[in-house]
């Protein structure tokens, strides 16, 4: 199960900062078709709020890597 949970590590630790590519190239691209600031201040606020999840689904990782998780 050890192994496991260190295999999901490195997941986790790649689909942060993918997912937030995706989000930021998405919301850029959404910005460019309609560039009113509704739209600017939707997706501002949808990459802001989506930030610290990022960072802590890629802390999971590196700790589950690490081997935190084990006990």
């Amino acid at each position: 199960m050890n192994i496991v949970k260190r295999i999901l590590g490195i997941v986790w630790i790649i689909t942060g900062p993918v997912v937030l590519f995706w989000l930021i190239r998405t919301g850029l691209a959404e910005i460019a078709k309609k560039p009113v600031i509704d739209t600017k201040i939707q997706w501002g606020v949808f990459i802001g709020i989506f930030i610290p999840i990022v960072i802590g689904l890629v802390l999971f990782g590196y700790y589950s890597l690490k081997g935190e998780y084990d006990r």
